[in-house]
């Protein structure tokens, strides 16, 4: 193996030698990993047992889409495994953001406000809110007012969440995942106490999470915490590396009744779309994901364990509590960004030889690089790092479909930092 990663992959021996010391370090966490991923297989498993999935839910529809059981099966497991009431899971979502997106126009109307209590939302809600620079279509452009309660020190500020929240406050939005913040991502603990603590001061305020990047990251979900709505993508962790497109909400029945009305045609919600050939991907990669994303913690945790070692700030740390798929890695300058993200693309299996640049992305502020070298465009379970370039320049890693091919881009980062000095 050292041969082979020294002639292909130009790995020097001592990051080989760190890399093994690092495997013996985190084995604990590793295995606590592995423990969390067998109660989640087992629970789904358990949701296509009691769902009684056949091969005949592996099969599509056409045109209208009526009477599609498999799809209305896909729907029946997600809400069982995610402990909620109902569940819209379609592949027409088309990424996170939409299935965000359909919650939020879902439950606000002219009039209403919505309040951030986690801080400024991920990027590409910028424009779905109206905080952007578009506008058109945006929430406030239909008269829904925003409010926001940044964190403190990295930490849920519940004296402004109580100041903040008035009269009008219709629902909140609580993202789970750091996005390309420097912050512990929430846990579902967490989530369920903002959650009590909000409707502590109005029962009726509709809680929203931003669930991307956190599912089966924990032997729970936020909606058995008591959130109303929960949405993230297909691609990635409920995808399990095999879906190639989607999206999921699901929650309180009526609320998720809306998002269907948004999605589709009020009136018509959750009973018509065909699947076409989706329904066999969805619930394929909704078996996997357990196993995936247990893969991709044990990819982070290498990472971080990796260059903390070798000097850098990173979020989470080794021995930190981790509740999402993301390793933050603080490394000071563009060019070891660039390098970075070089690595990782050096590693993946897919467009190995292509070199990532920053380039101005839509939905975002700054120029961003993206290394995804994915069998699925754009699927973060699969090894991908990426990072705005602006300062502290921080690289954010997620995903590997298996720990062993994660582990090799992971080394071929590495060595690229190294080199840069």
């Amino acid at each position: 193996m050292k041969k082979l990663l020294k002639e292909k992959y130009g790995i020097s021996e001592e990051i080989m030698t760190l890399s093994e010391e690092v495997l013996a370090q985190i084995k604990p966490q590793t295995d606590e990993i592995r423990k969390v991923a067998k109660y989640n297989q087992i629970k789904v498993l358990a949701a296509f047992n009691d769902h009684k999935i056949s091969d005949a839910h592996l099969l599509g529809s056409t045109g209208y889409g009526y009477n599609d059981r498999g799809r209305e099966a896909i729907d029946a497991v997600y809400a069982q495994v995610f402990g909620a009431e109902d569940a819209l899971v379609r592949h027409n979502i088309i990424c996170g953001t939409h299935a965000i997106a359909l919650c939020l126009y879902a439950v606000l109307r002219p009039g209403d406000t919505l309040v951030s209590v986690t801080g400024k939302p991920y990027d590409t809600l910028e424009e779905v809110i109206g905080t952007g620079s578009f506008g058109l279509g945006s929430l406030k452009d239909f008269g829904v007012h925003y409010k926001q309660v940044d964190l403190a020190n990295g930490e849920v500020d519940y004296n402004n969440i109580m100041s903040t929240i008035d009269e009008n406050t219709k629902a909140v939005l609580i993202q789970k995942s750091k996005g390309y913040d420097w912050r512990p991502s929430l846990t579902n603990q967490q989530i369920g106490e903002i959650i009590r603590f909000v409707q502590g001061i109005n029962r009726d305020i509709i809680c929203i999470v931003d669930n991307c990047y956190g599912e089966f990251a924990e032997p729970d979900e936020p909606t058995d915490h008591g959130a109303d709505l929960i949405a993230g993508s297909l691609i990635k962790n409920p995808g399990g590396g095999i879906a190639q497109t989607g999206g999921y909400v699901t929650g309180r029945a009526e609320l998720v009744e809306l998002a269907a009305y948004r999605l589709n045609c009020v009136g018509l919600g959750k009973h018509v779309g065909a699947t076409s050939d989706a329904n066999r991907q969805i619930l394929h990669g909704l078996f996997m994901a357990p196993h995936i994303v247990a893969e991709s913690m044990m990819a982070a945790l290498f990472c971080g364990s990796v260059f903390e070692r070798l000097g850098f700030e990173v979020c989470p740390k080794p021995g930190d509590y981790r509740s999402d798929i993301i390793q933050a890695i603080k490394l000071g300058s563009e060019e070891k960004v660039v390098r970075f993200c070089e690595g990782i693309q050096r590693g993946a299996p897919i467009d190995s030889f292509v070199t990532p640049v920053p380039w101005d992305m839509p939905g975002y502020k700054h120029q961003v690089i993206m290394a995804a070298g994915a069998f699925t465009q754009g699927a973060s379970i699969e090894l991908s790092a990426d990072a705005p370039i602006k300062p502290p320049y921080i690289a954010y890693m997620q995903g590997g479909l298996t720990f062993d091919s994660a582990y090799v881009g992971i080394l071929c980062a590495a060595q690229n930092v190294v080199r840069c000095g």
